[in-house]
């Protein structure tokens, strides 16, 4: 049984003057401007790396 839940993750605020790891997870999240989006697998990893920069992302 596979988990086909996917996750929408919404950039919205910019990632100036935050800490260089936070803006390493943004862009492994594959969000580069403010509104740009992705949609990705919900797993735990993806989930863990939206915790760390809750402040800066949305999610639907």
């Amino acid at each position: 049984m596979t988990n086909n839940k996917t996750i929408k993750i919404t950039l919205i605020k910019s990632t100036i003057g935050t800490k260089k790891i936070h803006r390493e997870t943004i862009k492994g999240l594959g969000l580069s401007k403010i509104n740009s989006y992705s949609i990705l697998n919900d797993t735990p990893s993806i989930r863990g790396m939206i915790n760390k920069v809750f402040y800066l992302v949305k999610c639907d």
